[in-house]
């Protein structure tokens, strides 16, 4: 049976839950109610231009994702939460940094959100926590934690409550705080009062849009993601469309460009968290250093990262198409040597998928034809 609280006792909790909140490292505290219906349509239409590709369960899923409380029965509440990952040791002029790495061929470049500890376990545990005092507060407590970890639509929940606006982009965006940050969830069988949500600021921009190497977002707040070199690089776990590899340049490991070009971005905040600190031997690695990792090296270089959740031959995927791409930068003669030299030595590897791909990066040279993007409907799920 779902438990009332009185209108003083339940705005008084939910202040409680937001400095518990913060003194767990969370910057923001919203709640929202379990109606999702009107986000159905929009979910169904995505699904069936199949820009989920080969994330099959989130076809298997389907509506279930905007159900919370068929997700889990009794909830009339979403807790949804926030988290900065900027990283704390970063360069006061990170945004000009990043671009500077993107432009040197032979610089690996791993999204922001994965150089430190993997985020799956630090908002996981700091959620239970905060789950744990509400229940301290309150007694026996329904709930479950979410941290990308069952079929929610976090951006949904989060914009519904407060936490910000969809970009067009499809992330959450912040006047005071940018994009910068992980979503977290608490369904609660405890009623508590719904945040007000904000108003969209995107107006005309179309930066985002503009930037995304692949053209990934085929119209504001819809995205493709066949076309996202975040999806490529990472949830994909087969050979990357030939007509995208190009465009990837070095990123090897998720993508950035839509975030560095958002100007809500100038706002981003530091993380307070050491767990999202850059991990030495991934900021401003070379390709060529990464390229030599055996499967020991990878696992041990990566444990408790979210990167090794793609395994070793993902990993040699994913850097050979970034070789190939530096290859056809125009490498000087004895890079371009070392680069070959290096590809060659995996060029009968056990695994086809590593085998194509490196064979591929081979063929890449100044003079190599740069192949034509084809369009959304012409990618291969």
């Amino acid at each position: 049976m779902t438990r009332t609280l009185s209108n003083g006792d339940s705005v008084q909790l939910a202040s409680d839950i937001r400095d518990w909140a913060r003194a767990l490292g969370f910057s923001q505290i919203g709640f929202a109610g379990v109606d999702l219906s009107a986000a159905e349509p929009g979910l169904s239409a995505w699904l069936a231009a199949g820009f989920h590709g080969s994330m099959g369960y989130m076809a298997a899923h389907g509506l279930l994702r905007a159900r919370p409380a068929e997700l889990l029965p009794g909830t009339v509440t979403v807790l949804t939460a926030r988290m900065e990952y900027l990283p704390p040791d970063g360069l006061p002029d990170w945004v000009d940094a990043e671009w500077a790495q993107l432009a040197r061929p032979t610089q690996a470049v791993v999204s922001l959100y994965a150089r430190g500890r993997d985020y799956h376990r630090v908002l996981r545990q700091r959620l239970q926590r905060l789950a744990d005092r509400l229940a301290d507060r309150v007694g026996p407590l329904g709930h479950r934690v979410f941290t990308d970890s069952a079929p929610v639509l976090e951006v949904e929940l989060a914009a519904r409550s407060g936490l910000g606006w969809r970009g067009k982009h499809t992330l959450l965006l912040s006047r005071e705080a940018g994009a910068m940050a992980f979503l977290g969830e608490i369904f609660l069988d405890l009623p508590l009062p719904a945040s007000p949500p904000v108003s969209s600021h995107c107006g005309s921009c179309t930066a985002c849009i503009d930037r995304c190497p692949t053209g990934a977002i085929v119209a504001p707040y819809r995205l493709d993601a066949r076309r996202c070199i975040a999806y490529l690089t990472i949830e994909h776990d087969g050979a990357i469309p030939e007509s995208l590899r190009p465009l990837m340049g070095n990123r090897i490991y998720g993508c950035d460009d839509c975030q560095l070009a958002c100007p809500w971005n100038r706002y981003a905040q530091r993380s307070p968290l050491p767990d999202f600190r850059s991990r030495e031997g991934l900021t401003g690695a070379g390709l060529l250093d990464l390229w030599s990792w055996d499967e020991a090296d990878f696992l041990r270089h990566t444990e408790g990262s979210a990167i090794r959740r793609i395994g070793h031959v993902r990993w040699l995927r994913n850097l050979a198409v970034a070789l190939g791409n530096a290859l056809h930068s125009g490498l000087p003669s004895d890079q371009d040597l070392a680069v070959r030299t290096a590809l060659q030595q995996r060029a009968d590897h056990p695994q086809a998928l590593v085998r194509e791909h490196v064979a591929w990066a081979l063929r890449q040279g100044p003079d190599s034809p740069t192949s034509i993007l084809q369009q959304p409907d012409t990618l291969s799920p």
